[in-house]
């Protein structure tokens, strides 16, 4: 049985950007919960000691950027999802006060793929960049899509390498991200790129002239990458529905209530 949270806290380096304080406290203040969210930016050195002290202080809260493969490992217990993804992005305390993590950015970025894409996509192919813990959970539910061709492309191959090997709906690897999305379909940006600045995890040329893009980085105004992509006359979005959703049902795991998610989403929309 989980115990509700004295405290809820967004873990991350750096986390100053996010928008999950803005619509996650309009959420808590809709359901008349009298608990914080906060945000707290933690050194990778210190995580596994700001983890353990917020746990013991009956803490719960979400994991970003880059901490969601070192949180999963500092619990005492995880879904059978996260341990799927090998990566966590909420946590709470049971009434034992064992650390328990999850991993709903799987079904965030599913309900993100579907507000761009409709329906569950079925025979396509996508590309995805990265080889992190966003690209694991992006993995995992691509592995929910009928007979996809899945290609995935990162500079650090052993990272690659490893991911593909444990999702074999990864077809094909690549370190040249030009030659990973010559022919897909959809192109998922599962890297940090262009979270603080104007680069672009790849060059908009590279991509297929029908090809969507979806881009898991969410900041005020948009990425270069989703501006640029539309200009070029793309179907574009970024993260903020894969956010909104993922945090929602953050949300219902810490408190045991419904999300309100017209309020989650109207606030996110205000922040950015």
């Amino acid at each position: 049985m989980n115990v509700r949270p004295r405290r809820l806290v967004l873990l991350g380096h750096p986390v100053s950007h996010s928008l999950s304080p803005a619509f996650q406290n309009a959420a808590l203040r809709s359901a008349g919960v009298p608990i914080p969210y906060e945000a707290l930016d933690v050194e990778p050195d210190l995580l596994r000691r700001t983890l353990r002290g917020l746990a013991n202080e009956g803490a719960a809260g979400n994991v970003t950027i880059p901490h969601k493969e070192a949180a999963a490992a500092e619990c005492d217990r995880l879904t059978t999802l996260a341990q799927r993804v090998g990566a966590i992005n909420t946590y709470w305390t049971d009434e034992s006060d064992a650390l328990i993590g999850d991993n709903t950015d799987v079904a965030g970025f599913a309900h993100l793929a579907g507000a761009v894409l409709g329906e569950q996509p079925a025979g396509i192919r996508v590309t995805v960049l990265g080889a992190g813990g966003a690209a694991a959970a992006v993995l995992a539910a691509l592995e929910q899509w009928p007979d996809c061709h899945v290609t995935l492309a990162g500079r650090n191959s052993e990272r690659v390498r490893n991911l593909a090997d444990r999702f074999p709906v990864v077809q094909d690897r690549y370190r040249d991200v030009v030659h990973s999305m010559r022919d897909a379909q959809v192109v998922v940006n599962a890297t940090p790129v262009g979270q603080s600045d104007e680069l672009l995890p790849a060059p908009i040329e590279a991509l297929a002239p029908d090809a969507v893009v979806l881009d898991l980085v969410c900041r005020t105004g948009e990425t270069a990458w989703v501006r640029e992509a539309r200009r070029t006359g793309h179907r574009a979005s970024g993260g903020l529905p894969m956010l909104v959703e993922q945090g929602a049902l953050a949300f219902e795991r810490w408190l045991g209530i419904p999300a309100p998610r017209a309020v989650m989403w109207r606030a996110a929309c205000e922040a950015s």
